[in-house]
């Protein structure tokens, strides 16, 4: 097969689909693989090097999209990248198509084939390919969220883990998944007066295991999300419901209510994100205030820290990149039931019901013997 690498044009997002070693796997597998030059200059790979795996450069987007029969990439595709794609293609990314309609008549449109990373699920709930993201995103949102609180960003001027005499900073998580949980993590190693609200209470049994009680844990339901964001200096949203749009669990009337400085940062902002005062923000301008509250919400958290983002999604891609160039789409789909969950869209068609429901578009079951 023929496998095609571009280079991100999303705003500051220098991660890249493949790293040279994958690139090397799949040359040695037999396949074909073109990189877009200067893929992976912003994490310091060179083109020598991906040549030197095995790729061929080629000089621009329309040269991918051109040679390419697989493209891998990272972020989901934008206007100018949907404009190149063509029904024999296949579209290996990111594609969180819930909170975003117009991009998913586009690839409706171009009659590809789109498989996302974060809907590839295994029996037991877990999203393997969504994994490395997650751990990379909880960590940096009470990194950056520590950050927003300082004064000269806006925030209530207040340190995460105070200084003995003065009170240290209290900041709640909701959802204790994969991110939520590396957010607390983080924000405990700082030192931090940390809440964590779930739906679980098994998984809340877990947190509490997990810190040895020193965090607090609270069933969600919309009385002790208030409580807990009200008396908060910074909230973390890190919800996540499989391929749906992300609930609205903070309101706009609780960050009425937060004090002056305060700060939320959105993780789920990708999937419509689940602070109703939330929208997608760029690594350029990552900010805004709402009621005195400092908002981050950047779609693409993880493109900040791209170095060791690549080569941790590298590390969980590349076993269903292998399948697909080896044994093409249908045979991998029909014999992965794991990578079956990550079709989205199968020949133009919307297959994901979910993403169907969310969006109020048209849905088609993928096992359509007219369609496999």
């Amino acid at each position: 097969m023929k496998i095609a690498v571009p280079k991100e044009i999303k705003n500051n997002e220098n991660r890249v689909g493949l790293v040279p070693s994958g690139v090397r796997q799949l040359s040695m597998d037999g396949h074909t693989v073109f990189v877009q030059k200067n893929a992976g200059i912003g994490i310091g790979i060179s083109d020598e090097m991906y040549t030197e795996a095995g790729a061929t450069i080629l000089n621009s987007l329309e040269d991918c999209f051109d040679k390419g029969e697989m493209i891998i990439k990272v972020k989901e595709p934008q206007p100018v990248e949907i404009a190149l794609l063509k029904p024999h293609h296949i579209l290996y990314t990111y594609l969180h198509l819930a909170a975003d309609k117009e991009l998913t008549k586009g690839l409706m449109n171009s009659g590809a084939t789109c498989i996302a990373y974060e809907t590839i699920q295994y029996p037991d709930g877990s999203l393997p390919l969504l994994v490395p993201m997650s751990e990379v995103a909880g960590r940096m949102a009470t990194q950056v969220g520590a950050m927003c609180l300082q004064k000269d960003k806006g925030g209530k001027g207040i340190l995460l883990g105070g200084v003995p005499g003065v009170r240290r900073a209290n900041v709640t998580i909701i959802g204790c998944g994969i991110a939520g949980t590396n957010a607390a993590k983080m924000a405990m190693g700082l030192g931090a007066d940390v809440t964590c609200i779930d739906l679980s209470t098994k998984r809340l049994a877990q947190m509490d295991d997990l810190f040895d009680n020193r965090v607090t844990t609270l069933y969600s339901n919309n009385q002790n999300i208030e409580y807990a964001v009200l008396k908060s200096d910074l909230v973390i949203g890190a919800v996540l419901v499989t391929g749906a749009k992300a609930p609205k669990l903070v309101t706009k009337d609780m960050i009425s209510k937060m004090e002056n400085g305060s700060v939320v940062v959105d993780i789920a902002v990708d999937q419509g994100g689940c602070i109703e005062t939330c929208r997608p923000t760029t690594h350029e301008e990552p900010t805004f205030v709402v009621d005195g509250v400092v908002h981050y919400c950047v779609a693409n958290m993880p493109g900040a820290v791209p170095h060791t983002s690549t080569y941790a999604l590298t590390n969980v891609t590349l076993k269903h990149a292998r399948m697909i160039a080896k044994d093409g789409v249908e045979n991998s789909i029909m014999s992965d039931e794991f990578l079956r969950k990550g079709v989205n869209i199968y020949k133009g068609n919307l297959v994901y019901e979910q993403v169907a429901i969310d969006l109020e578009l048209p849905f088609t079951p993928l096992d359509a013997e007219k369609y496999l």
